[in-house]
């Protein structure tokens, strides 16, 4: 069997790292593209260190592609903590630029490559593009964009046969979230919002990257999604699907 190949944004950070993990563990060979240098530990085939902002990032990105690529993880992300009357102008700009014109972009520039082997794109959302709070407003709203580009992605490529799905998280235990959490009012700080996260979600727990990067192998895999494409799925522990009221 031809090794798989696939690119992975975001690939030093949480999430990233545990995709770079799972996609490895399967026989993948894989990209990572992050703004920066690998970890010491990373067992990846090729790295790009840049940001995917940059025509220059991007041009080095479909070069490590080499013609043909079997799927692409949209995994960058910037979580800004900010609420509408109180973001300013940067903020909201930068989670555009972050969130999604990078993905955007860079899915353009390998688009070519995907069609090569009817490849696929899983963009990784939130569930704040879903069911939201208040004060993660740029977050939110970009996310949710992300979500749109999904579902026009998997129109304009669908001839092509590739496909383009996302994966909506919820908590997931990352600096990113131990960062929002610290910035949140609590009488009891961060542990508090880290003990009320746990109350509030059905499954009684926070994830793990881990337990995250199977649902991004699922639709990266052509062997287990052909037929799905456009489709956000929710990995969220169950949070989209409670009442508030109650």
């Amino acid at each position: 069997m031809t090794e798989r190949k696939v690119v992975i944004t975001g690939a030093a950070g949480g999430i990233g790292t545990a995709l770079v993990d799972e996609f490895c563990a399967y026989g993948w060979r894989v990209i990572g593209v992050d703004v920066s240098p690998p970890p010491n530990d990373a067992e990846i085939d090729e790295w790009v260190e840049g940001d995917l902002r940059d025509a220059s990032t991007r041009t080095a990105v479909r070069s490590a592609a080499e013609g043909s690529l079997d799927a692409l993880v949209n995994n960058a992300a910037l979580q800004v903590n900010s609420s509408f009357r109180g973001m300013t102008e940067t903020e909201l700009f930068r989670s555009f630029e972050v969130n999604l014109f990078a993905s955007v972009l860079v899915t353009q520039e390998l688009v070519g490559a995907l069609s090569v082997t009817q490849g696929a794109i899983v963009n990784v959302g939130t569930v704040h593009s879903v069911a939201t709070s208040a004060n993660v407003f740029p977050y939110s709203i970009s996310k949710a964009a992300l979500s749109g580009f999904t579902r026009s992605a998997a129109i304009e490529m669908a001839s092509e046969q590739v496909r383009c799905n996302s994966v909506l998280l919820g908590a997931v235990d990352t600096p990113m979230l131990r960062a929002g959490l610290s910035r949140r009012d609590h009488i009891d700080g961060a542990d508090g919002n880290w003990r009320q996260l746990i109350e509030r979600t059905p499954l009684q727990k926070i994830a793990t990257p881990q337990e995250i990067a199977p649902s991004v192998r699922f639709f990266a895999d052509s062997s287990l999604s052909s037929y799905v494409t456009g489709q956000c799925l929710l990995v969220d522990g169950g949070v989209s699907v409670k009442l508030a009221s109650e």
